[in-house]
């Protein structure tokens, strides 16, 4: 089961997450981190260049022996696709210390729809046949992205999006196609940005909206006895189509309590606490509410 948990690592470049109290680790509690998941059996590292200093420490760390998949930014205006994506490769290769990523995703995968797609994709072809990389890969925000770039293009590895609210991976089929396919799919927000794991009295107003969400939510948990965190991950881990489950943490103590969980699934949640609402699913439109 551990082997399925992946070590999200944006809270080591920047301070992310609604329910984000303590800010960035410190070197010594990443390598705390980092220590306490190897042991238990997590093997795979997802970074992004655009997690602020992520890569760095990381590479400071030491990360030889880790599965590490990391992102390609935004696709800057006016450049060269291939000189682009080369430099970007080189420059998290060098940050990490590492000879080779085990995958690399294009965080803004619509680059691939646009007039640079071509180039760009072929270069991460011949990186790939170079072992620079292993899995080519898109990072995406909703089901409409892979309507419009999996036909088109061939990739090895999607990350997306998935947890008790967020359902629209399994609702879209993707989930089941590109299973079939042979794609791994890795997913993350499994526990929406920390809003699933907040208390009532811990969730900001502007979310009281979906008061009625949550009174089911709540009554859910009370009702089976599950903490919220083991609900989560007993939710994301229960589907055996996705191959990583993403978790971040801000100290050993945090990673641990996300291991203990894991190791005890419970009944799965009712498709009544789903939601189609981007306002609540989609945290990039959290600041305008």
């Amino acid at each position: 089961m551990m082997k399925r948990l992946a070590l999200g690592t944006v809270q080591f470049g920047l301070p992310y997450g609604i329910a984000n109290k303590s800010g960035q680790p410190g070197s010594e509690t990443i390598r705390e981190i980092l220590e306490t998941a190897r042991r238990a059996g997590v093997d795979t590292l997802d970074t992004a260049i655009a997690y602020g200093d992520s890569e760095r420490r990381l590479g400071l760390a030491g990360v030889g022996e880790w599965k590490v998949i990391s992102k390609l930014p935004a696709f800057p205006d006016g450049a060269d696709a291939t000189a682009w994506v080369r430099e970007s490769v080189e420059t998290s290769l060098s940050r990490l210390r590492l000879d080779r990523l085990d995958g690399l995703l294009l965080h803004q995968p619509g680059v691939l729809l646009g007039p640079h797609g071509k180039a760009v994709h072929e270069c991460l072809r011949q990186l790939k046949q170079e072992s620079k990389i292993g899995k080519i890969g898109i990072s995406v925000y909703g089901p409409e992205e892979l309507d419009a770039i999996l036909p088109a293009y061939p990739v090895d590895l999607v990350q997306a999006p998935f947890n008790i609210v967020d359902r629209r991976l399994l609702a879209s089929g993707w989930l089941d196609k590109m299973h079939k396919s042979g794609i791994e799919i890795h997913v993350r927000s499994i526990f929406l940005q920390g809003l699933l794991l907040m208390s009532c009295a811990e969730r900001p107003a502007k979310f009281q909206r979906w008061n009625t969400l949550w009174q089911k939510w709540d009554e859910w948990l009370h009702a089976t006895g599950l903490s919220p965190l083991r609900a989560c991950l007993g939710f994301a881990l229960a589907h055996p189509q996705v191959s990583r489950v993403i978790v971040g943490v801000e100290s050993p103590l945090q990673l641990v309590e996300i291991l203990e969980a894991a190791a005890a699934p419970g009944p799965l949640p009712p498709p009544l606490l789903g939601s189609e609402d981007p306002d609540l699913i989609n945290p990039s439109r959290w600041n305008s509410l």
